[in-house]
C-alpha cells in the first residue's frame, strides 16, 4: 500500500490544504493527516477540534485518516508506516525551509519528501493570515471550508468599532 502523511497545525484547515490533500488521495492510496502538537504555541482551535474540523472536510475523500502527534514528523511517518511525506509550497520562501527540512527527514529516517506546489488560487492563504483577517470582522468564506468558517464565526468575538 501506498501510503504518505500531510502534516501541520491546521489551526484552522484552509481550502489551500483541502487542495493538497485532494491531490494527494489521488496519488496514494492512503493519507494520513498528522496534526501537529505544539504546546509552545497558542492555538485558536483545540487538536481535538481540529481533528474534528479535518473529520468534516475530508469525510468524503475516503482515504485519508486523521491523527495528532508530538515531536518529530519522521517518528510520526515510520509509526503509520508511510515513507513519504507531502508538503504544499505557496512561495520560494517555503521552498528554503521545506528543502532543509526534507533534507533533514531524509537523513533522519529515509523519509522522503514531494513538493506540491499549491494552486494558484490559495498561494496566498495561510492558516495564519486567515485567522488574522477573522479576528478583525473580514470574509474569509472563499478561504475556508463552510464548517471552519463557521467556527470561526463562533470561536472569535465580533471586531471592536
Amino acid at each position: 500500500m501506498r501510503r504518505a502523511v500531510c502534516s501541520g497545525s491546521f489551526d484552522p484547515v484552509t481550502n489551500g490544504h483541502l487542495d493538497v490533500f485532494a491531490r494527494t488521495s489521488r496519488l496514494f492510496d492512503e493519507v494520513v493527516v498528522g496534526v501537529f502538537i505544539n504546546e509552545s504555541k497558542r492555538s485558536l482551535f483545540t487538536v481535538d477540534e481540529r481533528i474534528e474540523l479535518l473529520g468534516e472536510v475530508t469525510r468524503t475523500f475516503g482515504n485519508i485518516r486523521i491523527h495528532s502527534f508530538r515531536g518529530l514528523v519522521v517518528d510520526f511517518c515510520r509509526e503509520h508506516e508511510a515513507g513519504v511525506l507531502v508538503r504544499g509550497l505557496r512561495a520560494v520562501s517555503d521552498f528554503d525551509y521545506e528543502l532543509k527540512m526534507a533534507q533533514m527527514n531524509i537523513g533522519l529516517a529515509g523519509v522522503e519528501t514531494l513538493f506540491m506546489p499549491t494552486n494558484p488560487l490559495y498561494s496566498f492563504v495561510s492558516s495564519s493570515l486567515v485567522k488574522e483577517v477573522a479576528k478583525w470582522g473580514g470574509d474569509v468564506s472563499a478561504h475556508v471550508p463552510d464548517v471552519v468558517n463557521q467556527a470561526l464565526l463562533k470561536r472569535l468575538p465580533a471586531p471592536p468599532d
